[in-house]
Parts: structure tokens; sequence; C-alpha cells
């Protein structure tokens, strides 16, 4: 008797084990969306040899599927492990960079450096110059397209839905959780030359968009994470969202080089303006502050 018991219990523990290692398996799913913030102008080249070292670590972690801004009649497009990315030629000069990199960057290398033991599959979707009035809108119309002249860009709400199910299509349905989505957008809607429309309903947008996914993927808790870019009007726009959305978390950037959350932007003009976005520095700060409340707010879903 004493035997079998013991048997029973080896046995238990090993199906419990067995259990455990299959959950641990799961590849978590993050979604990345926005405009040319988060398709990334951060120049891949000013990242130190440790930081490269935390990139090649992250990469065999973590598999990217991205599909960038359309340049010269086809869409940037990169499938394999997290890497830079090769921007079409406008950008290469623009910008003075070969190779560049988005938020996704420094948030995967903080993952796998913090969670080495699991696995990530990025997908990422984004587009400069659109908005989320029109480009991005889940109700997409032609009117509302006209109002940022983007009748003819993608209707990236359903084109970004694609690139998801495709991806997962390829997958067990049992293999993988989407535990989170970051956006980055807001620049666009913040234009007022055609008028306030687009400002004014920023919010009502963004709770669509979130709404939106969240009931495609059944998943009404979905991690929803917003960078406060824009204007002022657009920025509070996506606060007063997060404060009255469940599992939607602000993420606040600042432009005061003293503090934590700076956020540094190119410099030099192209074509006689400031080129802004953000660079090298920037972008690794955006992907680590998208880290900071992933794990501040949405930990469990990393360790459960």
């Amino acid at each position: 008797m004493y035997l079998f018991k013991n048997c029973c219990v080896i046995v238990c523990i090993s199906f419990s084990l067995l259990a455990f290692g299959q959950y641990e398996k799961k590849t978590k799913v993050f979604l990345f969306a926005g405009q040319s913030n988060m398709d990334g102008r951060g120049d891949a080249s000013k990242l130190t040899n440790k930081e490269k070292e935390w990139l090649e670590k992250a990469s065999q972690k973590i598999n990217f599927i991205y599909k960038g801004t359309v340049g010269e009649g086809n869409a940037i497009k990169y499938n394999g492990k997290l890497n830079f990315t090769d921007p079409w030629e406008f950008v290469k000069k623009k910008f003075s960079i070969e190779k560049c990199f988005g938020p996704e960057l420094f948030f995967g290398i903080e993952l796998a450096k913090n969670y080495p033991n699991q696995n990530y599959l990025f997908i990422k979707r984004s587009q400069g110059g659109t908005s989320l009035y029109g480009a991005w809108n889940p109700l997409w119309t032609n009117e509302k397209a006209a109002f940022f002249n983007e009748q003819k860009k993608p209707k990236l709400y359903n084109d970004f839905i694609k690139l998801i199910d495709d991806e997962l299509s390829k997958l067990d349905p049992n293999s993988y959780e989407i535990v989170g989505m970051l956006w980055v957008q807001g620049e666009t809607d913040s234009n007022t030359q055609n008028g306030l429309k687009a400002a004014n309903s920023y919010a009502e947008n963004l709770e669509l968009l979130i709404h939106s996914i969240r009931t495609y993927y059944n998943l009404p808790n979905l991690p929803f994470i917003a960078l406060g870019v824009g204007n002022d009007k657009v920025i509070k726009a996506i606060k007063s969202v997060s404060d009255k959305t469940p599992n939607v978390t602000f993420v606040e950037r600042s432009k005061n080089p003293k503090n934590y959350n700076y956020t540094p932007i190119y410099t030099h003009q192209w074509q006689g303006k400031n080129v802004g976005h953000y660079n090298y520095e920037g972008m690794k700060k955006i992907g680590q502050l998208f880290y900071n409340s992933y794990s501040e707010n949405y930990l469990k879903l990393l360790i459960e």
C-alpha cells in the first residue's frame, strides 16, 4: 500500500509538471500599431555593444512580424527574429540612417532580460502619416479618410487584423495567448489645418479601436498601453480613455532632459523643416517605458 501511494504521488507530480511545462511554453503575443513613431526612426547604428548582446539574446526568444509604411509602392515587411528593420530610401535620406527600430526593440530586450524562459511573438502594423480618425478607424468611411487625404491609403484597422490572423492561423490555437497591445499614434489627428473634428473625436475613436480589438479576439480585458503623443487635446483624450477604461494604461513622456521619461527627438532639418521623430535615445526610452508600464500593471499575464 505504501508503495502504491508513493507511485500515485509520483504520477500526480509528473502530470502536474508536464501540464506546467506545457503552459510555460505557451507563446505570449504582443500587438503593436500606430504611425511613424511606432514604425520607428531610431538609429540602429547607435546601439552599444552591450545592447547588441542583449538584442542577440532577446532574438532567441522573440519572433517579430512587421508590416510597415508603404513606400515607393510596396510595404516594408519583415518576418524573423527580433531585429532592426530596413526603411525605405526616403526615410534613410531624411534621417541619415541605414537601419532603424521602433518601441518593440527595447520593449523586447527588457522582456527577455527579465523573463528569459518565455517565448514571444510580436506583430506590428505601422504606417507614417496616418490618422485614427480615418485610416485606423474600425468604422472606416471614404468621408472620414478624406479629412486627411487618406482615401488611397490602406484601411489600416482591417489590414492589421488580417496581418494578425494570418500569423496566428499558422499556430496551434492552444500554443499562444495575446497578452497586450501597444499604441503610438496621435500626431496626425493633432493636425488642425482642416479643423478640430479629428482631435475632438480622438477619445471616442480610441475607445472604438480598443473595443473593436477586444471584441474581435474575445479578450475583453486585453491590456492596451498608449503613449501620450500629439497635441495637448489628443494627449488629454488618451489620458481620459485610460482613466475610465479598465486595463488601458497611459504612458507619459517628457520633453525635459532632467526627467526619467525624457524622450529626445532628432534636431536636424530636412528640406527646411525640423524632421521631429524620436531618435535612438528617445525610441529606446519609449520601449523601456512601455515595458515598465506593462510590468507594473499586467505582470500576472507574464508569470501566471
